[in-house]
């Protein structure tokens, strides 16, 4: 949530001062896709609050010992900053009827792709597990580890027989869609998570694996969810 009315410099001031100064930085726009919390609680509380970037401006100055968090420098300059919804937010569904119930999803190459890899790791899966796999993908794009782009990650090592990321890209057989019905749902899915839906049920995972295996990094990795015959992970 994000306060589109400042209803309390003054308590925003309090918090900001409570800061170690290895947080201060940590203090970003909400919805601005730039910085992220540290994992201090403080931080984290005021992650979704918007302010102004005069305000970030009078942070670094107080910081440096140059000027002081006066209530009522901070009253003046703490104005609200509208910041829209992520696009399609509000689209992301859990109910495999409303889902069904939406038209056929189309899209670019990035949707084409998600939308393959969803029908090839996860068509067997319920609903919430393919989310969860999309998930995943996504996780993935937004991770500096990882390529930026949602075909870059799904091909990541495909050419090396069994020693790519995503099995079905590398194990010799061809991707024939045989299954038209799970191909639309789960190109629903693509176009869902790509729209901008929240990531809610993978804790952030950037990797799985099916219950069937039990692979040498799963070990090392924390395990975030399970999903069906999924369970993920991040490194910890």
């Amino acid at each position: 949530m994000s306060f589109q009315n400042f209803t309390s410099a003054a308590v925003l001031a309090a918090l900001i001062s409570a800061l170690p100064a290895s947080s201060w930085a940590d203090l970003t726009l909400s919805g601005s896709g730039v910085g992220s919390t540290s994992g201090n609680p403080n931080v984290e509380a005021a992650q979704d609050t918007v302010v102004s970037p005069a305000f970030l401006k009078l942070i670094e100055a107080e910081k440096a010992g140059k000027e002081r968090l006066r209530s009522g420098r901070v009253a003046k300059i703490s104005k609200p900053v509208d910041v829209p919804a992520p696009k399609g937010s509000g689209n992301l569904t859990y109910s495999v009827a409303e889902l069904n119930a939406r038209p056929n999803a189309t899209g670019d190459a990035q949707w084409a792709c998600l939308a393959e890899a969803l029908y090839f790791e996860a068509r067997g899966e319920t609903l919430k597990g393919q989310i969860a796999v999309a998930e995943v993908i996504l996780n993935r794009v937004s991770s500096s580890r990882f390529p930026n782009t949602v075909c870059a990650v799904i091909h990541q090592g495909t050419g090396r027989k069994y020693a790519c990321q995503f099995t079905y890209t590398c194990d010799g057989n061809p991707e024939t869609i045989h299954e038209p019905g799970a191909y639309q749902r789960v190109a629903k899915v693509a176009r869902m998570m790509l729209d901008g839906a929240p990531r809610k049920l993978s804790g952030g995972a950037t990797y799985y694996h099916t219950t069937a295996v039990s692979p040498s990094w799963s070990r090392k990795f924390r395990r975030t969810a399970r999903m069906g015959v999924h369970l993920f992970y991040r490194p910890t």
